[in-house]
């Protein structure tokens, strides 16, 4: 479970802030973040206004890592790397009561470790975490000045006989899709840019292993760049299906049996198995250690 309550009562009219800070030791920058995300109830009545003073009943959603047993398979004083499996969230979605990669980065790490980015659900793979908020926004940076090289593997329908650069501008939130959180090809979208190079073609299933570079940060933009030429991932529940069924899927109106007759594996076939970067003047080079080709192979049903 992500989120708790915490209760406690309030006697005296106290600024909201330095109750939240007092009561859950925190900062006065968390507590104002704690009331922003509508975690704060007095007397049963959602708190608006971080501003102000309170007393009463305090009711307070805050999260209580539960972790998993994940451990990094590198790190540095000031940074870990997990392999994240697929099927786990990196961060909760609202108070959702869930384990995610979260509760065990701050099990581990403590209260200011985060993710330096993000990969969906169904990826699985390397990310990088931050052990302090210096190395946090020191990461977070590297990532949004594009200065992280990253490759990932995945399993895809069709013959990809030659390396392909596909520059596709993708647009979230397309008017004419049923599935809002959907990455289509656009002229309105945002520059995109992933590289495919084959690895090998299986001609018995009619799948090739392909390795993806992606260029520039988008969601799904590997998904969406692969399906966009016609070499949807196996596994994807999204992409490369009827949206009809994708939107049943993510209602939970489709039962996982259906969905692996339809998408040809229990998972999302995609990996992050490679990230580089420089940090502080040292250059990193890290490599997943997962044999990545046998576990797609072991979720494949052809």
């Amino acid at each position: 479970m992500a989120y708790i309550t915490k209760k406690f009562f309030q006697k005296e009219l106290k600024k909201t802030f330095k109750v939240l800070m007092d009561e859950l030791g925190i900062s006065i920058h968390e507590a104002q973040k704690t009331v922003d995300r509508k975690r704060v109830f007095v007397d049963g009545v959602l708190l608006e206004h971080k501003s102000g003073e309170i007393r009463g009943e305090i009711e307070v959603a805050v999260f209580e890592p539960n972790p998993l047993g994940l451990e990094p398979v590198f790190q540095t004083e000031d940074f870990a790397v997990f392999e994240k499996p697929s099927g786990l969230l990196v961060h909760p979605r609202k108070r959702e009561e869930v384990q995610t990669l979260n509760d065990d980065i701050k099990y581990l790490f403590g209260r200011d470790a985060n993710a330096a980015h993000r990969i969906d659900k169904g990826t699985s793979g390397l990310i990088v975490v931050s052990k302090n908020k210096k190395s946090d926004a020191e990461l977070k940076q590297l990532f949004e000045d594009k200065k992280v090289y990253k490759e990932y593997v995945a399993l895809v329908h069709g013959e990809v006989s030659q390396a392909v650069d596909i520059d596709e501008k993708l647009l979230v939130d397309l008017p004419s899709s049923s599935i809002r959180i959907k990455v289509h090809v656009h002229d309105n979208g945002k520059a995109s840019s992933t590289i495919i190079e084959p690895i090998e073609y299986d001609s018995t299933n009619h799948v090739t292993l392909v390795k993806a570079i992606p260029k520039t940060g988008r969601q799904h933009q590997i998904r969406a760049h692969l399906f966009h030429v016609e070499h949807y991932i196996v596994g994807d529940t999204l992409y490369g299906v009827d949206e009809n069924i994708a939107g049943d899927y993510l209602d939970g109106l489709v039962t996982e049996k259906t969905m692996i007759e339809i998408t040809k594996s229990k998972r999302l076939l995609l990996h992050a198995s490679k990230i580089s970067f420089e940090y502080k003047d040292i250059k990193y080079d890290i490599v997943s250690k997962v044999d990545i080709k046998k576990e797609f192979y072991e979720n494949c049903k052809f």
